[in-house]
C-alpha cells in the first residue's frame, strides 16, 4: 500500500515539475524580450527626455515664438565641427549675434560636400552653459532630419530659434551674457568610393554624443 502511494506521488510530481519548468522558461523569455525592447527604446526615450527638459544642454523644440520679448539682450555664439569619415566643410555663416531675449531670430550654417560621391550626415547639437538648454527653443533646424549632399553640393542650412524669457528667472542667469550653440556633423549609414585612389570608405550609423565647446559664458568678468 505504501509503495502504491509513493508511486502515485512520483507520477504526480512528474507533470507538476514539467509545468514548473515551463513557467520558469516562459518567465525568463519574457524578461529577456523585455530587456531587448528596453535597450532599443532607451536611445529615443533619452533623446525625448533631453528635448523636453533641456538636460545635458539639449535644446527644446517649439512650434511658435515666445509670447513676449524682453529689453535684456544676450549674445549667441555659433560653433561647428565635422567628425572623421565625413569630408564636408561645415560651418556657421555668422559666428555670433546679439539679440533680445524672447526675440525670434534666423541664422544660417552652410555645408559643402568635398567628395565626388554623395554623403549623408546627421547634426547633433547642444548649448553651453548646459542649463540654458531648457530655455533655448528651435522652431526650424536642419538638425531635425538627416542631410544628404550630392557630390560637390553646397547647401544653406537655416536655424530659427529664440531664448525663452523665463530664463531670467533662473538663479543661474545672474551675469549670463552669452550662450553658445554647437553642432557636430557625423557621417551616417553610407559607403563612399572616392575617385582618388578608388579608396572605399565605410561608415556606420553613429548614435548620440554629448558635445562641449570652449566658450566664455560671461563677458568682461
Amino acid at each position: 500500500m505504501a509503495d502504491g502511494r509513493k508511486d502515485g506521488e512520483s507520477n504526480e510530481k512528474g507533470p507538476r515539475k514539467h509545468r514548473a519548468n515551463q513557467i520558469i522558461a516562459a518567465t525568463c523569455f519574457v524578461m529577456f524580450a523585455g530587456m531587448i525592447g528596453l535597450a532599443y527604446a532607451a536611445v529615443p526615450l533619452y533623446r525625448a527626455f533631453c528635448q523636453v527638459t533641456g538636460y545635458a544642454g539639449t535644446t527644446r523644440r517649439a512650434t511658435q515664438g515666445a509670447s513676449h520679448v524682453l529689453d535684456r539682450r544676450i549674445e549667441v555664439r555659433f560653433d561647428a565641427n565635422t567628425r572623421d569619415g565625413l569630408d564636408w566643410d561645415f560651418h556657421p555663416v555668422q559666428r555670433s549675434i546679439e539679440m533680445k531675449i524672447g526675440e525670434t531670430r534666423e541664422i544660417h550654417y552652410t555645408a559643402h560636400n568635398k567628395l565626388d560621391v554623395p554623403g549623408r550626415g546627421r547634426a547633433l547639437f547642444n548649448v553651453t552653459p548646459e542649463w540654458t538648454g531648457a530655455y533655448f527653443n528651435k522652431i526650424q533646424c536642419f538638425c531635425f532630419s538627416d542631410l544628404t549632399l550630392k557630390p560637390g553640393e553646397t547647401r544653406d542650412l537655416p536655424v530659427v530659434f529664440f531664448v525663452d524669457p523665463a530664463i531670467v528667472k533662473a538663479a543661474e542667469a545672474k551675469g549670463l551674457t552669452t550662450i553658445t550653440l554647437s553642432y557636430s556633423m557625423f557621417p551616417i549609414d553610407s559607403t563612399k568610393t572616392s575617385s582618388v585612389g578608388k579608396k572605399q570608405i565605410s561608415v556606420s550609423e553613429t548614435g548620440s554624443q554629448k558635445e562641449t565647446t570652449n566658450s566664455a559664458t560671461h563677458i568682461g568678468g
